[in-house]
């Protein structure tokens, strides 16, 4: 075997396993993280691969909020919960736990600011 192609096989190999080892991760999130909102209407996180969101939980100046997911158990790629109607002003935080499609266990949270 020529060492160029020695080179591609392994450069294609370390691709291949790197794609297979890849987790799903979020994409994006409503509201953004760390920005500042005049009202928050839904929760959301979207991920690039399926993700089965297994807790959720808000946190505001307050302590714990409570909100009411909109999406099941079913791995997804866009997650939804809604929060109350009124939220005082002030930092909150989202954190997440979920399990990605391939089983690995998963993590995340963002936060925003609520004021006028």
């Amino acid at each position: 075997m020529t060492l160029k192609k020695y080179a591609f096989t392994t450069l294609f190999a370390s691709v291949s396993a790197t794609s297979v080892l890849a987790h799903s991760k979020a994409e994006d999130t409503t509201p953004a993280h760390e920005t500042t909102v005049e009202t928050v209407e839904v929760i959301e996180l979207r991920f690039d691969d399926p993700m089965r969101i297994t807790m959720i939980s808000l946190t505001g100046p307050d302590g714990n909020v409570d909100i009411t997911r909109e999406t099941g158990l079913d791995p997804v790629t866009e997650f939804r919960a809604i929060p109350p109607e009124t939220m005082p002003e002030g930092a909150y935080t989202v954190d997440w736990r979920g399990l990605s499609k391939d089983g690995h266990p998963m993590q995340g949270g963002f936060g925003f600011m609520v004021a006028d």
